[in-house]
């Protein structure tokens, strides 16, 4: 007796897609911010919508082009990454038939690489002074103790310029727009009035000072700080009111 063959029927039911981290969503609140001149409403957009898609976008983008190696602390290159997007968010022109993922996704790959090769770069000129290869004075750098010894020229041009950085800051404080940014720029302006005081050096150690000085989190910082930076370039630079290096 011939055996009967056993059909198995195909299922009919599809899978889920999952959801995209950036969806038509995250497309309608950043040309809803573009076309904003609130900045309440800008804040809300970014905080609430726009914000996580643009770190997911920097996040994959550093793990899936290798970034991530060429880095020590990733948390901070992401975080830099971010602060570049939203500093460009106004750029960005829908009417160009761009969608936002492709221009955006552009723009932070752009910004990772020269980043990285400035970092490379700076990485190749470093110089040891333990290599004997390298003819340095070493006596006329440091103390017996190991203490940089800074010349006195040098020590006079640094104090000059820290006077600078603090009227600089000042100024900021006046065009700043709320009082999260006033709080920011005086917790700057302290930095720089113990600035002898302080033995950190990294930027991740500052940007927490920083955020301990304000009583602002970290979220309320970066978008302060976006602020701050705008108006830091319109006054500092060649021709302007502020020339410092």
């Amino acid at each position: 007796m011939a055996k009967k063959k056993i059909v198995r029927k195909r299922s009919t039911t599809k899978k889920k897609r999952k959801k995209g981290y950036f969806t038509k969503v995250h497309q309608e609140a950043i040309v809803a911010f573009c076309n904003s001149d609130c900045p309440d409403e800008k804040n809300k957009l970014y905080t609430e919508t726009i914000r996580s898609a643009l770190e997911k976008l920097s996040e994959n983008l550093i793990y899936v082009y290798g970034f991530h190696k060429q880095h020590d602390n990733v948390a901070v290159l992401k975080q830099d990454c971010v602060i570049n997007l939203y500093e460009t968010l106004h750029k960005f022109d829908p009417d160009k038939g761009h969608r936002a993922f492709s221009y955006f996704n552009v723009v932070a790959k752009h910004w990772l690489i020269i980043h990285s090769r400035k970092k490379n770069k700076h990485r190749f000129r470093h110089v040891s002074i333990d290599d004997p290869a390298n003819e340095i004075n070493v006596d006329a750098l440091f103390h017996q103790n190991g203490q940089y010894v800074a010349p006195p020229s040098s020590q006079m041009e640094q104090e000059e310029r820290i006077e600078e950085m603090r009227q600089l800051f000042k100024e900021i404080r006046k065009r700043v727009r709320n009082e999260r940014e006033i709080r920011c720029v005086d917790a700057i302006i302290e930095i720089f009035n113990k600035v002898n005081e302080l033995d950190f050096l990294n930027k991740r150690a500052i940007f927490v000072y920083v955020r301990e000085l304000s009583g602002l989190n970290s979220k309320q910082l970066s978008v302060c700080m976006s602020s701050i930076r705008n108006i830091y370039r319109q006054l500092n630079g060649s021709g302007k009111e502020f020339d410092i290096l």
